[in-house]
C-alpha cells in the first residue's frame, strides 16, 4: 500500500531559534510553531483553539531561521512528520514532530523579523527550500510595515 507524509502549516513562532552545527558541520535549529484554529460550537459560540508543533529545520533553511526568524514571526513551513521514540528509566516515550523541507517567511520586515524597515524588495533569503526546488517559485517580496500587501513597485510592474 501507498504511503503519503507532507505536513503545510502556517503559524507563529513560539521562541527564538537556537542555531547549532553537528559535527558534520550540518545546520539544525529547533523552533516551536503555534497554529490557531477558530470553529464555532453547536451552541454557536466562537472556540480558539492552539496547537503548538516542534519543528526541526536542517542545512540552509536552519542558517535562514536562525538569522531572520524571531519569536512571534509569521512562517509557513512545509514538512513530514517524524515519529520520535526513546526509552528514560524504563518507561517508553515519543514525540511527534514535523521535519522542515521548506520554509517561508510570511511577514514583512518590522513585522516580528530582525530585518530593517524598507519598500518592497525581493529577498531570496526570505524564501527557502530543501532540494533542488530552490529556483522553482517566484520571487518573495518584502513590504515596509506602511505599505500595502498588494505593493511591489510602481506601475512598470504591472504585467497588462
Amino acid at each position: 500500500m501507498a504511503s503519503f507524509n507532507k505536513v503545510v502549516l502556517v503559524g507563529n513562532v513560539t521562541r527564538d531559534p537556537e542555531l547549532r552545527y553537528i559535527a558534520s558541520g550540518t545546520a539544525v535549529t529547533d523552533i516551536g510553531l503555534a497554529v490557531n484554529d477558530r470553529r464555532k460550537t453547536a451552541t454557536g459560540e466562537w472556540v480558539e483553539e492552539t496547537t503548538f508543533v516542534d519543528v526541526t529545520l536542517w542545512g540552509r533553511t536552519a542558517e535562514v531561521a536562525g538569522e531572520y526568524v524571531t519569536k512571534g514571526s509569521p512562517l509557513l513551513v512545509e514538512g513530514r512528520l517524524k515519529l520520535d521514540t526513546w526509552e528514560k528509566d524504563g518507561k517508553k516515550n515519543s514525540k511527534l514532530r514535523v521535519v522542515c523541507e521548506r520554509m517561508q517567511l510570511l511577514g514583512g520586515r518590522g513585522e516580528g523579523g530582525r530585518g530593517g524597515s524598507g519598500g518592497a524588495k525581493p529577498r531570496g533569503a526570505g524564501r527557502t527550500s530543501g532540494g533542488d526546488h530552490e529556483n522553482d517559485q517566484a520571487p518573495v517580496y518584502d513590504h515596509g510595515p506602511d505599505e500595502p500587501v498588494g505593493s511591489v513597485g510602481g506601475d512598470d510592474d504591472i504585467p497588462f
